[in-house]
């Protein structure tokens, strides 16, 4: 049975960091891409990076690259989402989703027909 929980979601002053952790069950991370997706109050659920399976290659939406990044364990199976010089604008509910190798929707909208399965999600709040 399939599984991905996020982790490590709160609440951060503006300028902080935060690692969100998708602990995936079920699968290999050797087959499988995980992305990292997030949705504010009234916006569509939008990509924020991904991480394929083969070769381990990242993709950023332009709003985080420099100041997100993301890695994975292959032996916890799990994949990272660090996040430095947080915005306010950064304020959303975090998904991670996986499909069969490549990543995919990394820019702008993604659905959720998009990725074969998602986690239940996890708040980051940016705030003074």
């Amino acid at each position: 049975q399939v599984e991905l929980v996020e982790s490590g979601g709160g609440l951060v002053q503006p300028g902080g960091s935060l690692r969100l952790s998708c602990a995936a069950s079920g699968f290999t991370l050797d087959y499988y891409a995980i992305g990292w997706f997030r949705q504010a109050p009234g916006k569509e659920r939008e990509g924020v990076s991904c991480i394929s399976s083969s070769d381990g290659s990242t993709y950023y939406a332009d709003s985080v690259k420099g100041r997100f990044t993301i890695s994975r364990d292959i032996a916890k199976n799990t994949v990272y989402l660090h996040m430095n010089s947080l915005k306010p604008e950064d304020t959303a509910v975090y998904y991670c989703a996986t499909r069969r190798f490549a990543c995919t929707a990394v820019v702008g909208t993604v659905h959720t027909y998009d990725y074969d399965y998602w986690g239940q999600g996890a708040q980051v709040t940016v705030s003074s």
